[in-house]
């Protein structure tokens, strides 16, 4: 398994953003083997982990018409400065959430 990890300086998040972002994660978690997607957003700091069985499936998310038209507008207008990095799982392990 594998994670991307989005980190941003948001610049001007506005509703076009917001209906992007639900667009594009719906997209990845039913057409493209994202197997979660979690964002996180403190103050103008956003960090996103997304988890995927492979590679492949990441390179094809990340040339899919709809990313890259939002990876330009995140350039353009959403975001100040960003960095992904994608890293592989080698170990995981959980606790069961307490009652």
């Amino acid at each position: 398994m594998f994670v991307v990890i989005f980190r941003a300086t948001a610049r001007h998040l506005d509703a076009e953003y917001s209906a992007t972002a639900a667009r594009l994660r719906e997209l990845a978690l039913t057409q493209f083997g994202c197997l979660e997607f979690v964002a996180v957003t403190e103050g103008s700091q956003e960090v996103a982990l997304s988890y995927w069985p492979d590679e492949a499936s990441i390179r094809a998310w990340k040339q899919h018409t709809d990313h890259l038209m939002a990876q330009q507008m995140g350039r353009e207008r959403w975001y100040s400065g960003y960095s992904v990095e994608v890293a592989e799982i080698k170990r995981h392990y959980a606790a069961p959430a307490a009652s």
